[in-house]
């Protein structure tokens, strides 16, 4: 076998997990755009104080729209795995050995899971007093 010359399969085996990662960084990428866009809209351009800004009430009628709820939960979601994607990325660039890569990848899921269930305590929080 040539040094440059690789089966098919050996070439999707080793850009697999690291194609699919990027995909899901991208496709967390895009949906971030869109999520924050309608979370700024909706949360600071339609309010009626000046500056943006709404009261604590304000939040928790917000907050007390099951729509609202649902796109802040996903807000949340996306935030997390699209961080926890990209911070996987750059220590992966490290060129970590393997035993070290699940080392990492155990940890960004627990962190990962920590983060997400942090946010949906305040979130379920702030839920329940609307």
């Amino acid at each position: 076998m040539a040094a440059g010359d690789r089966s098919a399969s050996s070439v999707e085996n080793a850009a697999g997990p690291r194609s699919r990662s990027w995909r899901w960084t991208a496709g967390t990428g895009v949906a971030l755009l869109v999520l924050v866009t309608v979370h700024m809209v909706a949360h600071h351009f339609v309010v009626d104080e000046v500056g943006g800004l709404r009261t604590y009430r304000q939040v928790l009628e917000y907050i007390g729209n099951p729509i609202i709820l649902v796109m802040e939960c996903l807000l949340l979601v996306t935030v997390t795995a699209h961080a926890m994607l990209g911070l996987r990325s750059v220590l992966l660039d490290l060129n970590l050995s393997a035993r070290t890569r699940r080392l990492v990848d155990r940890g960004l899921v627990a962190l990962g899971v920590a983060t997400l269930g942090y946010g949906f305590v305040l979130i379920g929080v702030l839920a329940s007093r609307a």
